[in-house]
């Protein structure tokens, strides 16, 4: 699963891949968003952890479950 964090006053993505599906990723945010002074935390698929301040979250754009298919598609 791939998300998307835009934080504010950054002009560049953090995109993190991970083992979560998009309802424990959502769950997380909400978790985050209702805590005073929360931050936002997700571990991706090589054991590193980032951690965001919610006040400082932009957007989070979660990416679909499915895998896409590697390679060339199409016939000849």
């Amino acid at each position: 699963m791939e998300i998307k964090i835009g934080v504010r006053s950054v002009h560049r993505e953090i995109i993190v891949e991970t083992e979560l599906s998009a309802d424990e990723v959502e769950q997380e945010l909400r978790n985050s968003l209702a805590a005073d002074r929360g931050v936002f935390s997700v571990t991706d698929v090589k054991g590193r952890r980032v951690i965001v301040p919610v006040s400082a979250l932009g957007f989070v754009e979660i990416g679909g479950d499915e895998s896409r298919p590697v390679g060339f598609g199409g016939t000849l």
